[in-house]
């Protein structure tokens, strides 16, 4: 393999530039760091972040169907519906059928709301870490680029 020219071609050094500046890789890694700190902060809540920010979106838009949630969380229906299986089981949120049998309409319950208070201070305590280590400003346009990015994706 080493004789192949097109793998002598992609050397280290052409390696490490893919990888400083690859959006995706950096973005995923990003990306899952910030999953673990939040995680780590919603753990007494019982909920990860994936939870959390999946009952923000049903209670606000709820009921919704799944594949909007889906939409609105930039989430992959398969994973969504895991996701929605487990805060179902916690009885967080119903699942109930929409207008045809192929929709599923998700909603908040009494219990999911209650577990979104008791979770929120938590969240509040990620959220201040990050801002507080970037500053409102840059968090502000680091923001402001992720959905950028997200819309940049969309016209694929």
């Amino acid at each position: 393999m080493a004789d192949d020219p097109k793998f002598t071609m992609l050397d280290d050094a052409r390696c490490k530039a893919i990888g400083r500046s690859c959006a995706c890789y950096n973005l995923r890694r990003a990306a899952r760091a910030t999953t673990r700190l939040y995680d780590e902060m919603l753990k007494p809540s019982g909920l990860r972040a994936t939870q959390f920010s999946v009952l923000v979106a049903a209670k606000l838009r709820g009921p919704v169907t799944v594949a909007k949630l889906a939409e609105l969380t930039v989430t992959e229906r398969t994973t969504l519906t895991r996701n929605l299986t487990v805060l179902k089981n916690k009885g967080l949120i119903r699942i109930e059928p929409g207008s045809d049998r192929r929709e599923h309409l998700v909603s908040i319950t009494e219990a999911g709301v209650e577990a979104l208070m008791a979770a929120e201070p938590l969240w509040e305590k990620a959220q201040a870490h990050i801002a507080n280590g970037l500053g409102e400003n840059r968090l502000g346009g680091v923001l402001k680029d992720l959905s950028e990015i997200i819309s940049l994706t969309r016209t694929t």
